[in-house]
């Protein structure tokens, strides 16, 4: 008999036993036993899966949600089945017959305008204009209840108008009030409160005026070459019954082949917004790798944390080895404990995700301006619990693997020896293939493979580089001389001990970090780009809709109102590229950085010199008495882009007349002095005897205060009703208050990536915790006082924090700068506040965190260590 009071165990009957132990319900058995003692130490564990997952089952939840819910509502979205869309032009009389034999026809007009008090207040606004029909989906909702008709209907003369609710604040309105646009006035009689079609519009810069079609054609606007769009909405079948999906599709395909050189763009309710659609799958993208961020940070956690519950289940695992089981063997019953714990976090975090749009809809869904349809997606919930359980599996087989390794000896004292420091390469290849799934994974869930191989790249890199700083900061205080001061002894030594904090608190901390000044870097240089401009080149207006018959006298006017200003005056039409080099762009595959030009229609313009801001950088620039055919010059990225050389032809349809014209020469454009520039640029001879309208700037050289511009403003709008004004300032706040939307949009999605690095820091301290407490009974018993030990431990934790600190300003401040300077083309400054801001955060949380575990470890007794010892 042993000491135990069993018997031993012959070799034949333990070969036997750890036989029984490697099948699965054997391990699944105690696995289960000793998890009923409770899940304590598995906290971070669970904390790190669980936010990880949630995170990525939300993103999901919700964009399929939306996607469902635009689904359900796109006929009402789109204001139809169908919609055609024309740039400056109505459709003639056999478009309009031909629609309308496909069903119901509605048509609405866009375009800006002024919109002016009798005090001379005035405002840019967009206008609508609907015809009787409309909306054929869905409802307009106005304030006061009344019917649409009714609003914008002629009443002594003067035509109703339904506005957005900013308007009365901008200009000082009331319901009731007069307003005039253009050559007529209009009476406020309603707020419009929701306007069903209003996604399928895009992003306006004024507050919406909706008005009756004869309202706007009494405006006098309608001039030829006005920058009006025409949508033409078509509805098929009956209100009750509409047509189904194969129906549009073919009634779409019918108006594409019967009227190719209608030059519109066609839209069917499954492809409501297809900007919106791709923003939307690239959000979502981005999103989910922000969640697999988490994840794969939290898995560091979980390596922390499984190290640590390894430590704590010494003597368990030595029991079971002292009864014959193999180390195989408490292997597989420890990964099935672990994992078993990992599918609590996977259900706990799962089904916080799944409840996210529910979560959604019950707290936002007023404010939301895109329909949501919450429910639960089996295939969010399912992408979500790969990745958790492909991460725990990585993260989880290498720490384990030491277990195969403890020696049943383990059983008789408190070991407080380091365990193997490598597992077995069975373990090892174990590891690799569990990595090796989750990156599969990742590519196989992406939409854009390129993206998440980049983004795989760069997050195996920054663990590489992450580690390597780790195994410096070691290297360096391994060759520091020892100080005089204990304290500071003890606490670099620690740094670079068996078993230190420095490697998890570096790669925890310093990606967090690192990410955090990225994006605040990137916030401020953006938001200073926005404020700051080209001071003293950037133009103080921009002015739409100058018809040919105006422009001297607008010229006039500008010169004798602001004789200090810089005027430039071009002409500007609205085409869209129909055709390169003879294909169809529907065939083309451009870069995505020069995809945009492809959608929709662009400004193009003629011009008899090369303007300024521009450099040619391919062929000759044409004569200025130039009179043969159509000839292009072509900026340089897009021409890139869509891979155009020089005497490659582009077709390019403008006012329903498709004009085709070979590239003469390519140029780079400075878009960054804010002035008149072109994407296409045509030989002056092309357009003669087109309409069309100009486009002015007015420049102030030394710059112009608020009063003055508020003054010319007022004074343009009165005299030139027809011309819209755009105050650039005004322009640039509205775009800095949309980045500063999207940038607290991103700071919070990436919140849970701080999150998580939170989470493995703490674990980290917690894997610790053994070792720490053998270390101060040691040094307790050989005198040394608590504020000593609490020194040491404030010197260590406070050198890591601020080595890592310099790491993840040093390495946000790159990434930044790559961003900006690569790939935004835009200068970096590097800004001192926010840097040290976050870095000055990341020690004290460094402090803090270890801190919390030091007094737990200062107030232990020595003697019942002592006497395992």
């Amino acid at each position: 008999m042993n000491k135990l009071g069993t018997a031993p165990v012959r070799a034949k009957d333990a070969r036997a036993e750890a036989g029984r132990a490697t099948r699965l319900p054997f391990v699944l058995r105690v696995a289960w036993r000793d998890l009923r003692g409770g899940l304590g130490g598995f906290g971070i564990f669970l904390g790190c899966i669980a936010l990880g997952v949630a995170a990525i089952v939300g993103v999901e939840s919700v964009s399929l949600s939306l996607q469902d819910g635009l689904a359900r509502d796109g006929r009402a979205i789109l204001g139809g089945d169908l919609s055609f869309d024309l740039a400056q032009r109505e459709a003639t009389a056999s478009e309009r017959a031909f629609l309308a034999a496909s069903g119901r026809l509605s048509s609405v007009a866009l375009m800006r305008a002024m919109a002016r008090r009798p005090n001379g207040e005035a405002a840019m606004v967009e206008i609508k204009a609907v015809d009787a029909l409309y909306p054929l989906a869905g409802e307009v909702g106005l304030e006061p209840e009344q019917s649409l008709d009714g609003a914008l209907s002629e009443r002594d003369g003067v035509f109703g108008v339904a506005v957005d609710a900013a308007l009365l604040p901008r200009l000082n309105l009331a319901i009731g009030d007069l307003i005039s646009i253009g050559d007529a006035r209009y009476q406020l009689r309603a707020l419009l409160t929701k306007e069903p079609d209003q996604l399928a519009g895009g992003v306006g810069f004024g507050p919406r005026v909706m008005m009756s079609e004869a309202g706007l054609r009494a405006t006098g606007l309608l001039q030829p070459g006005a920058l009006t769009h025409w949508l033409y909405r078509v509805a098929l079948g009956s209100p009750s019954a509409p047509a189904g999906d194969a129906a549009v599709d073919d009634a779409a395909n019918h108006a594409r082949a019967d009227l190719p050189d209608a030059g519109w763009e066609v839209r069917t309710r499954k492809n409501i917004s297809p900007q919106f659609s791709r923003n939307l799958d690239r959000f979502t993208q981005f999103l989910t790798l922000v969640g697999l961020t988490s994840l794969i940070i939290g898995g560091v956690g979980v390596a922390n944390a499984i190290r640590a519950h390894v430590e704590r289940k010494r003597q368990t695992i030595a029991t079971l080895k002292s009864l014959g089981a193999s180390g195989a063997a408490a292997f597989a019953m420890m990964l099935t404990e672990v994992m078993l714990v990992a599918c609590l976090g996977i259900a706990f975090g799962a089904l916080i995700g799944a409840a996210m749009p529910f979560i959604a809809v019950w707290g936002f869904g007023a404010l939301l301006p895109f329909p949501l349809v919450p429910s639960i997606h089996p295939s969010a919930i399912g992408e979500g619990a790969l990745y958790g359980f492909l991460t725990a599996l990585s993260f989880s087989v290498g720490p384990l693997g030491v277990v195969h390794d403890v020696p049943a000896q383990a059983i008789f004292r408190e070991s407080v020896e380091p365990l193997r420091a490598w597992p077995r390469p069975r373990y090892i290849s174990l590891t690799l293939a569990a990595a090796c799934a989750l990156v599969a994974a990742a590519l196989l869930f992406s939409s854009d493979r390129k993206l998440a191989l980049i983004y795989l790249g760069a997050t195996l890199a920054a663990f590489v580089l992450l580690r390597l700083v780790a195994l410096a900061i070691m290297f360096f205080a391994r060759k520091l001389p020892h100080p005089r001061n204990v304290a500071l002894r003890l606490a670099i030594g620690n740094i670079h001990r068996p078993g230190a904090l420095t490697a998890s608190v570096v790669l925890s901390l310093g990606l967090g970090l690192a990410l955090l000044v990225t994006l605040a870097l990137i916030d401020g240089n953006l938001r200073g780009e926005l404020k700051a401009g080209n001071a003293g080149t950037a133009p103080s207006f921009f002015f739409l809709d100058v018809q040919g018959a105006e422009a001297g006298a607008f010229t006039q006017f500008l010169k004798e109102r602001a004789p200090d200003g810089k005027i430039e005056l071009v002409p500007m039409l609205r085409g869209r590229i129909v055709k390169l080099n003879g294909l169809s762009t529907d065939l083309a595959r451009p870069k995505e950085s020069a995809a945009w030009a492809l959608r929709g229609d662009r400004g193009v313009t003629f011009a008899d010199s090369l303007p300024a801001g521009s450099t040619l950088v391919k062929g000759q620039w044409w004569p200025k008495d130039y009179s043969g055919p159509p000839l292009i010059s072509l900026e340089s990225e897009i021409a890139d882009g869509l891979g155009l050389e020089i005497g490659d032809e582009i077709a390019v349809n403008v006012l329903g007349r498709t004009i085709v014209g070979a590239v003469a020469n390519i140029r780079k454009v400075n878009w960054r002095s804010f002035g008149i520039n072109f994407v296409l640029i045509f030989s002056p001879n092309t357009f003669a005897g087109a309409p069309y309208t100009d486009l002015a700037t007015l420049t102030f050289p030394a710059g112009a205060d608020q009063a003055r511009e508020m003054s010319l403003l007022r004074e343009s709008a009165a005299a030139f009703p027809a011309v819209t004004s755009i105050r650039v300032k005004d322009a640039l706040e509205a775009a800095s208050a949309i980045l500063a939307e999207l940038a607290a949009a991103v700071r919070g999605a990436s919140s849970v990536a701080l999150l998580a690095s939170i989470l493995v820091l703490g674990g980290a301290v917690a894997a610790g915790q053994q070792a720490r407490v053998h270390d101060a009974v040691v040094l307790k018993t050989l005198g040394a006082t608590r504020g000593r030990l609490l020194a040491a431990f404030l010197y260590e934790y406070g050198l890591i924090g601020f080595a890592t600190a310099l790491f993840g300003v040093a390495a946000g401040a790159a990434a930044a700068y790559g961003v900006l300077r690569k790939i935004m083309d835009l200068d970096f400054i590097f800004f001192w506040r926010e840097a040290l801001g976050s870095a000055a955060a990341a020690l004290i949380l460094t402090i803090l965190l270890g801190l919390m575990g030091t007094f737990r470890i200062l107030g232990r007794k020595p003697g019942p260590y002592l006497r395992d010892l």
